[in-house]
């Protein structure tokens, strides 16, 4: 492996680390010593965030070509599906108690994700052909 390569995969090892730190933040705040919250959506958010920047950086190292081009569709793709993922788990699991128009706003947020991550992976996948 080359030095890009592997500072690639040493930064998508410690965005998978945090990650999941921040996913499990209800376990680990008071072990980390970090503030405790009463409600951990936006740990758990930023967590979904890190591990999916963790999966386009993993992408990025393993990716066919001479030179780096970024994260990319496929980086996107990771990043907006673990995101939206988390937080269509928290609409249904979590209890939040929030407004009504708190559920809409994020319920179209996910929804967006999932839809921009569909049509970035339907490019992908059309393109590579």
């Amino acid at each position: 492996m080359d030095k890009p390569t592997l500072l690639l995969m040493a930064d998508a090892l410690i965005n998978y680390s945090l990650g999941v730190l921040c996913l499990l933040y209800p376990f680990v705040a008071a072990a980390v010593g970090v503030p405790i919250v009463d409600n951990s959506f936006y740990p758990s958010i930023l967590g979904a965030v890190l591990v999916g920047i963790g999966i386009a950086l993993t992408i990025e190292c393993f990716r066919q070509g001479s030179r780096p081009a970024g994260l990319g569709l496929a980086g996107a793709v990771a990043i907006n599906l673990t995101g939206g993922a988390v937080l269509i788990l928290w609409l249904i699991f979590g209890n939040l108690g929030i407004p009504a128009r708190g559920y809409v706003f994020l319920w179209l947020l996910a929804a967006v994700l999932v839809l921009i991550s569909g049509f970035e992976l339907y490019n992908q996948t059309r393109h590579s052909k």
